[in-house]
């Protein structure tokens, strides 16, 4: 992980800070376009991964060419392998951009048991179920889940844009 700023680095940008330097959070998987990580806690959801624009750029509409021809590509591979380690239904896929204009897009495995009988947009209910305290996902689970997307993105990485 390089704790260099990216040149379109926004020091006002919640995203941006993550991405590089002292408040830079641990990719699961990081390469010059995207870099993918496990959301925070408090967990709603074992195996909720956020896929994130190394780039300061508010979504798709907005990508150079590099980052469009990348993105579906990359984006079906990170699902694919992510289906594959936690065993999902399938996975769910959200940007909204409302909180950052740094593109960060959810991917949240739908599994055949989900905290509160979630589904469809409901599962985003649970991050704030999780800080409030009504559901709990074990950490361990959470690191487990890491490190095995981890493994099988160093054997399986995703294609080169």
């Amino acid at each position: 992980m390089s704790h260099d700023h990216h040149p379109s680095h926004e020091p006002t940008c919640g995203i941006c800070v993550t991405l590089s330097g002292p408040e830079a959070k641990t990719p699961i998987y990081e390469d010059e376009l995207w870099h993918v990580r496990h959301i925070g806690a408090p967990y709603g959801v074992v195996g909720w991964m956020m896929l994130l624009s190394k780039r300061h750029v508010a979504g798709p509409a907005h990508f150079d060419d590099r980052e469009a021809a990348s993105f579906g590509h990359a984006l079906r591979h990170f699902e694919r392998v992510l289906e594959e380690v936690t065993g999902a239904l399938r996975i769910y896929t959200a940007a909204m951009g409302e909180s950052n204009p740094h593109f960060h897009c959810h991917m949240v495995p739908k599994y055949q048991q989900m905290p509160n009988d979630a589904k469809a947009w409901g599962v985003f209910d649970l991050q704030r179920a999780a800080g409030a305290g009504e559901i709990k996902v074990a950490e361990i689970d959470v690191k487990e889940i890491i490190e095995k997307y981890r493994e099988a993105l160093i054997i399986k990485p995703p294609p080169r844009g």
